[in-house]
């Protein structure tokens, strides 16, 4: 499982690179205009990447406190409001290249045992508890998935070339 999960935490990284060499091509007039999504902007859609990242490495550190990976992501939070000005947006791209690394960190120096540790959510009225940190992880990865995805939407009906969706054989040999 953790030969899995590197090659995800991997692929996270590759892909918020990927999307914030794009973002940055764009003016911060277009990076903040409402695009019609739930989270509207392109540059909200990145600090929501972001944040969630930010936030299940929280809770990775309620249950693995000794990791140290996970401390320098501790004080990280995305601006706050509606729009980014110029320092808005690099403060956000540094803390995606932070957020990412950190949880390839996480995954490099976790053992096995650490991947069953358990991890107390609020979610759905506390059913179930708590849940292991791989669900957590898996769920982490899904999200951003998902999320660069509507990115690559809106990215299509701008007529900007990406490939989000491509699959990137480079990274089997985060698997050996």
């Amino acid at each position: 499982m953790q030969k899995l999960l590197r090659m995800y935490a991997r692929y996270n990284q590759q892909a918020d690179q990927q999307v914030v060499q794009l973002l940055d091509k764009l003016s911060l007039e277009e990076l903040n205009q409402d695009r019609k999504s739930y989270y509207k902007s392109l540059a909200a859609l990145v600090m929501h990447i972001t944040g969630a990242n930010l936030y299940f490495q929280g809770m990775f550190r309620q249950a693995l406190p000794a990791n140290s990976a996970l401390q320098g992501t501790a004080s990280l939070q995305m601006p706050e409001g509606d729009s980014l000005d110029a320092a808005g947006w690099s403060a956000v791209k540094d803390s995606t290249v932070q957020a990412d690394q950190a949880l390839v960190d996480l995954i490099e120096h976790i053992e096995d045992k650490d991947l069953h540790a358990q991890v107390a959510v609020e979610w759905y009225g506390g059913k179930p508890a708590t849940v292991p940190v791989h669900y957590l992880f898996n769920i982490a990865i899904i999200h951003g998935v998902h999320h660069r995805g509507q990115i690559s939407q809106i990215l299509d009906e701008l007529g900007m070339d990406n490939d989000f969706s491509g699959i990137d054989v480079k990274l089997l040999d985060v698997m050996q």
